[in-house]
């Protein structure tokens, strides 16, 4: 099956897109967040995770490299104990308090390494990609603000790709371990609820989708190119 990646060019050739190209611009980020709670406005943000997807030379994307954090709990910040039951984080283990960063230094690590990607591949805004991807960018958003990082933040404020459409689309599928498996892809329920391994699973997820499902007739339409063709045709 045909790379969703590439561009028809004929019956003879099929040139694969650049990634800014793919994506009016926009570099695909994975990200995963685990938090005590389910409201980003006080609930604490205790891990996060972001892969870029890149593109490769044939047309196929990949997973980049991970860039993840754990995170010390805001100031006043609730810590739902059903939350941390269902994550296994515990914020007060001594292992973790040790690699541990505060929201600002953590987030303003990864902003920088994202726009170090972005620029590699000319791209303008990063947009995130998750499952439900608006409740990872809700606390994402919600810890830009705490720690006015407004403007070291490289994503989109509200543009998401969601991994529940996708996969509704291609498997009748909705939960991620499920859709995983549809692909063909390994996931270790043991490992689940840790930011870094579901990022990792949501990349790969997304990447086999886009992998294997070619790019719709008249995709990549080019409103100037198809007047210019008909005026061409007219004469």
């Amino acid at each position: 099956m045909p790379s969703a990646a590439t561009e028809d060019k004929g019956d003879d050739e099929q040139t694969p897109l650049s990634l800014k190209d793919r994506f009016r611009k926009f570099l695909p980020v994975v990200v995963d967040v685990e938090t005590a709670g389910f409201n980003s406005q006080t609930d604490a943000l205790l891990e996060i995770a972001c892969i870029p997807v890149l593109l490769d030379e044939h047309g196929v994307f990949y997973p980049g490299d991970a860039l993840n954090a754990h995170i010390e709990p805001f100031e006043g910040a609730n810590l739902e104990p059903s939350a941390l039951a269902f994550t296994g984080i515990d914020p007060n283990n001594p292992m973790r308090k040790a690699i541990a960063e505060d929201e600002k230094t953590a987030l303003r690590r990864i902003f920088k390494g994202l726009k170090e990607v972005r620029r590699e591949e000319e791209c303008r805004q990063c947009v995130l990609i998750g499952h439900n991807a608006h409740f990872d960018l809700a606390f994402l958003n919600a810890a830009v603000l705490r720690t006015n990082s407004k403007n070291h933040n490289p994503f989109h404020n509200f543009s998401v790709f969601d991994t529940v459409t996708l996969s509704a689309l291609a498997f009748g599928q909705t939960v991620l371990a499920r859709a995983c498996k549809a692909a063909g892809l390994e996931f270790d329920g043991k490992n689940a609820h840790s930011a870094l391994y579901d990022t990792q699973k949501t990349a790969e997820l997304f990447c086999h989708i886009l992998n294997n499902y070619p790019m719709l007739a008249n995709a990549m339409h080019n409103e100037e190119s198809t007047e210019a063709s008909a005026d061409n045709d007219s004469e």
